[in-house]
């Protein structure tokens, strides 16, 4: 692969979008983040050769809803199968935070990516470690290698004096008994797991296991191959929210976005990828991302399709 070339391609392609777009107003921390940012990485988990990137590849940002990809693994590792009476895993084809599709469903989510779904996946994660944002840290830590991964304070903070609408979704779930532990507790795990920062450098390395069929970096097994694979698909359907049939259009691979702009692609038996632009489009993805992995996968094949 000539990554020189591919760069240089993907590069041409971002910059005239990175004018388009906001970056994230709802959580005043991530307002103030520079839309112009854009980094990528590939992780070649096939020949194990070194990471490469271009742009800001290794500038750490929040990874806000990217860090539901891990909850889940680490959840669906204990719980098997029985994780999916709890939680759903349709399409939602409606925005991340709906409270009226929550209720006309009985409270149960329609997969672990919409954040009604992370929530039990969270609460789920703190019956059984007794730390749930503690726990994926340190997950995190050991498979990108990179022991400094850690919160950042101010966006928990903020997170948390102006997350009401996932409070209500909290509430909605308890009401229905859906969680185990006391609403303040889930969202405060919630809060600080989304409040992670990781470069695009350490979130393709730390999701190794998806394209290895479940295989951490050290060689041991989290998951099965098939457990691996539901995430996978899940990943594609619901990944990027309700515009998971467009992204699956341009890009074709299986995906996870976060509102601080990272997006988070697994290509099974191959590698991981992960962009960061913090300008976002109507349902809350990058569109520098976007753009740079329709790119991508458009000049190396590099499509599940």
């Amino acid at each position: 692969m000539d990554y020189k070339n591919l760069f240089e391609r993907i590069d041409d392609a971002v910059h005239p979008v990175l004018a388009e777009g906001t970056v994230a107003q709802y959580i005043p921390a991530l307002a103030a983040v520079d839309p112009h940012r854009f980094g990528l990485a590939i992780v070649d988990t096939a020949t194990r050769k070194p990471p490469r990137g271009t742009g800001d590849w290794q500038v750490p940002f929040s990874i806000q809803s990217i860090s539901k990809v891990f909850t889940l693994a680490l959840v669906l590792a204990t719980d098997g199968d029985s994780l999916w009476t709890r939680v759903g895993k349709e399409p939602s084809g409606s925005p991340f935070n709906s409270l009226a599709q929550l209720e006309r469903e009985n409270a149960i989510p329609r997969n672990p990516f919409v954040n009604a779904g992370a929530l039990v996946i969270t609460d789920r994660l703190l019956t059984l470690t007794g730390d749930s944002r503690g726990t994926l840290r340190e997950f995190l830590r050991t498979e990108s290698g990179n022991p400094h991964i850690d919160f950042d304070a101010q966006v928990a903070w903020s997170e948390s004096h102006h997350g009401h609408r996932n409070a209500a979704l909290a509430h909605l779930l308890a009401d229905h008994g859906r969680l185990d532990n006391p609403v303040p507790d889930v969202l405060d795990h919630y809060f600080w797991q989304c409040a992670l920062t990781m470069s695009c450098h350490d979130l393709a390395l730390a999701a190794g296991f998806l394209a290895r069929h479940g295989l951490r970096a050290d060689g041991t097994r989290l998951l099965t191959r098939s457990e691996a694979k539901r995430i996978n698909a899940v990943m594609l359907i619901g990944g990027t929210y309700d515009a998971a049939g467009e992204f699956a259009h341009r890009v074709g691979l299986p995906a996870k976005s976060g509102i601080g702009g990272g997006i988070l692609a697994v290509i099974p038996g191959r590698g991981t990828l992960c962009t960061w632009g913090p300008a976002l489009d109507s349902h809350g993805n990058s569109i520098a991302g976007i753009t740079a992995l329709d790119t991508l996968t458009t000049h190396t094949g590099w499509s599940i399709f």
